[in-house]
């Protein structure tokens, strides 16, 4: 059942709201105001300044969507970052929410200071959860970004 609603069967039985003035959208589930996330990028020649990196945009893809399908699968996804990723290892960020003051003894980064699509796709996610943030050059300039929510 919808969380709608058994909010709504609460309501009721509490003497509260009217079923003509509940509405699904209004219980959406909030972002969260902080996330940890472990990601594996996937670049390709010419996407992060000064790297070395020498395979194809069309190598990249393939690469990532491999990548992506594995980690999907279960298998352990420290290891695929240390095994594949073009950013450092361990590819960890901690993240605050737009409007949300990054805790900087923490590390932490503002989502607006990240590639759109990495903020997106993290914040998105649960915690466990797996997500690809496909290569754009306006969102997610630099490659293809598997992330993993870890907090």
């Amino acid at each position: 059942m919808k969380k709608w609603v058994w909010l709504l069967a609460a309501a009721v039985l509490a003497g509260g709201v009217a079923y003509s003035k509940m509405r699904p959208e209004a219980v959406e589930a909030k972002e969260p105001d902080h996330v940890t996330v472990q990601h594996i990028l996937i670049a390709f020649q010419g996407s992060i300044p000064e790297s070395k990196v020498t395979r194809s945009k069309e190598e990249a893809q393939k690469l990532a969507e491999q990548l992506f399908e594995r980690a999907k699968k279960g298998e352990d996804f420290d290891a695929l970052v240390k095994q594949s990723t073009d950013d450092q290892y361990p590819g960890i960020y901690k993240m605050s929410n737009a409007g949300v003051p990054p805790d900087e003894s923490q590390q932490e980064y503002s989502r607006t200071r990240m590639v759109k699509s990495f903020g997106d796709v993290g914040f998105g996610l649960p915690v466990n959860g797996i997500g690809l943030a496909v290569y754009d050059p306006q969102k997610s300039k630099y490659g293809w970004h598997i992330i993993k929510r870890l907090k």
